[in-house]
């Protein structure tokens, strides 16, 4: 992923737009939404966010029940996902599960973010011994390997709760982050509105805040978008290997129990399949969305594209309104 200029004129901050006379829509939303990309991902992700909400109502089992005289059934209309070899319905599971994993990823990635930005920009505007601290301790995090460490971690704890899991998610996730918003809040450093802020005798406090994170928005909500689909697929994946609460109902403890139970050696695709496809339909929706944000955020993208939609113009002209490819074809 590209890191945004910092001769960016346009950014998520933009000015809110009204429709009607009462209601705005706020600026990013606006550009978010104009763009193919973050369009597809926020509406799928809005689906899975709905399901989620609502999944108590649309739950037709209890996710942790046992039923005997109901267990391996295939996908069918009583059981839309199947059943688990103890009778436990997976479309229970999956749409239950979905409100621990989104809000797991959303904690983690808040938490990583956040510490993410307040060290990167610190280290950046501070310099000296404050810079080269923060520096050292970020080219730790970075050198020692995250997954060996999460499962070191997590071996370790005795207790595996939401919390805990937050807690080390976002200690093993913030400091590839925190490189790259410090080298973007180096270059802003220097520009002339802050030495304006400066000359002015604004507080360190407020040139930070006012100043610099308000023309890092962008690039702060595209590593909030990072860390949380890589925080789902970790945290996902250290439940499939045991490390999680395994008391809880998640996407990863659901495959967790596949995979102990042997249910693809048996012929039952089903505990794999749809687990793993809620988690990989949400991925996809937030990878798509920082495609989105990249592309609003950095002129360079819609430079190439706008280039590109023109030279298809003019092909199509020259040929008399055929498309590239027939052209290319009569060629």
């Amino acid at each position: 992923m590209s890191q945004l200029d910092p001769t960016v004129e346009i950014s998520l901050a933009a000015a809110p737009r009204r429709i009607g006379n009462r209601f705005r829509v706020p600026g990013w939303l606006v550009l978010l939404l104009r763009n193919p990309k973050s369009r597809l991902g926020l509406t799928m992700l809005a689906f899975v966010v709905i399901v989620a909400l609502i999944a108590p109502l649309i739950s037709v089992a209890d996710p942790n029940g046992f039923d005997l005289l109901a267990a391996r059934q295939a996908p069918s209309w009583h059981h839309l996902f199947g059943t688990t070899d103890q009778g436990s319905d997976i479309f229970s599971q999956v749409v239950l599960g979905a409100r621990r994993s989104l809000l797991l990823g959303v904690a983690a990635a808040a938490l990583a973010t956040g510490i993410a930005a307040a060290l990167g920009i610190t280290a950046a505007y501070s310099g000296g011994v404050v810079d080269d601290v923060i520096n050292f301790l970020i080219n730790v995090f970075l050198t020692i390997p995250a997954i060996p460490l999460l499962i070191v971690i997590s071996g370790y704890l005795k207790t595996r709760g939401m919390s805990t899991m937050i807690a080390v998610l976002a200690l093993v996730l913030w400091a590839f982050e925190a490189r790259i918003l410090r080298g973007q809040a180096l270059l802003l450093k220097n520009r002339d509105f802050v030495h304006a802020a400066k000359a002015a005798g604004e507080s360190t406090r407020r040139i930070v805040f006012g100043e610099l994170m308000p023309n890092m928005i962008s690039r702060i909500a595209a590593a909030f978008v990072l860390v949380f689909y890589i925080a789902l697929l970790t945290d996902a994946g250290l439940e499939f290997l045991g490390l999680g609460d395994m008391g809880k109902t998640s996407w990863g403890v659901t495959l967790y129990w596949a995979q102990t139970n042997s249910t693809v050696l048996q012929g039952e695709w089903w505990p794999f399949f749809f687990p793993g496809a809620a988690l990989a339909f949400t991925v996809l929706a937030l990878v798509l969305v920082l495609a989105g944000i990249d592309e609003v955020s950095n002129p360079r993208l819609r430079t190439e594209k706008t280039r590109k939609r023109v030279g298809n113009r003019m092909v199509a002209a020259l040929f008399g309104g055929r498309s590239v490819r027939s052209a290319g074809e009569a060629a």
